[in-house]
């Protein structure tokens, strides 16, 4: 059978191979999974521009014909006529009179942050759903749907990086050991089976006392032991790969060690590693809700979702709360798990689609 060029056309216009695109077609087959990936990319994408879609300042502000950002830079008061050289208020009136008396301003949707302070709001926090606050506000007086976007976009870029790094040191550990073999297997071996039996509940009880709790902080811990789901399954395919007749072929040429594990095993290796990172991100984010739940999280005011189903626990009284984060948490997992199966269909060699 003859493919066309036009047929080897994918994704942008761009060639790909006979295998890859028998690749992309699975996926794209897995109707679940593929609607699930760009519904996904879709909110990502939305979250990443928070500050234009939930904040307490406007995004855009005409004063004597001049355009002003305050989202992206600080103007003091006293570009707009105040009397004070500090960041200008926009929520105040006084502020307010005098833009619109010489141009206007351009709010977000949400006229709130994740860590605005509604202290107009006339009722008892956290207070019910209204036409002010579409999801009700916390137990602070915050805006609930401002910090569900908020934490979604935390609780993703976190489990983006915890993956793309857990997946760097695990391949390389997991390499090593499958390539070499020998005594390095079994050194690796035993450590990873030490170190995998370790308390990481207390582990992070005790890292949280020492050090103060942050994103990078966090990031560090838990990268002490994502990384070793990947291990066994990089490992396997090397110990594999190595004794193919092409690995053969290429070191009786004289090539070197990390030309072959790079050019030619890695390659090999990666199938059955791609199928694992949605999972390891489903990981990230769950870990991290998980460790903001039981206060051993992000700092205090920090927009996260574990928060906030902590604090729907402590206020049984305020249901929208928990609801809120476990619908907000649901669905991002039932994605990714979609798109998960989705990703090991399409690199499965026993799945094709007609």
């Amino acid at each position: 059978m003859i493919i066309s060029n036009e047929e080897n056309k994918g994704l942008l216009g761009l060639s790909i191979t006979p295998l890859n695109r028998r690749r992309l077609m699975n996926f794209k087959n897995n109707k679940r999974g593929y609607w699930s990936f760009w519904l996904f990319l879709g909110l990502f994408t939305l979250s990443l521009f928070a500050e234009f879609i939930a904040n307490d300042t406007p995004y855009l502000v005409c004063f004597k014909g001049e355009l002003y950002y305050p989202t992206v830079v600080e103007y003091p008061e006293t570009i707009f006529g105040g009397d004070f050289p500090t960041e200008a208020d926009y929520k105040d009136p006084f502020v307010q009179e005098l833009i619109e008396a010489n141009g206007w301003l351009a709010w977000p949707l949400i006229t709130f942050s994740y860590s605005t302070i509604d202290r107009d709001l006339g009722k008892t926090a956290p207070s019910a759903p209204d036409s002010r606050h579409w999801l009700g506000t916390d137990d602070q007086a915050r805006d609930v749907l401002a910090r569900l976007i908020y934490g979604f976009r935390l609780s993703v870029s976190f489990g983006l990086i915890l993956t793309f790094f857990s997946s760097i040191v695990g391949i390389f550990a997991g390499a090593i050991q499958g390539y070499y073999g020998g005594w390095r297997d079994l050194v690796f071996q035993r450590f990873i089976e030490i170190w995998a039996g370790m308390p990481q509940l207390y582990i992070l009880i005790i890292m949280s006392s020492i050090l103060v709790p942050g994103f990078w902080v966090l990031l560090v811990i838990l990268l002490l032991f994502s990384w070793l789901s990947l291990v066994g399954v990089v490992r396997a395919e090397f110990l594999r790969a190595r004794n193919l007749d092409f690995v053969r072929a290429a070191r009786a040429l004289g090539v070197s060690d990390l030309i072959i594990i790079l050019r030619h095993v890695l390659p090999n290796a990666m199938v059955a590693t791609i199928t694992m990172l949605p999972f390891i991100l489903t990981g990230g984010v769950t870990a991290l809700t998980s460790l903001d739940f039981l206060g051993l999280g992000l700092p205090p005011g920090s927009p996260s979702l574990g928060e906030l189903l902590n604090q729907g626990k402590n206020n049984l009284q305020a249901p929208w709360l928990g609801l809120s984060g476990f619908f907000v948490l649901a669905l991002m997992l039932s994605l990714l798990i979609f798109i998960g199966e989705a990703v090991r269909d399409a690199f499965d060699p026993r799945k094709t689609f007609l």
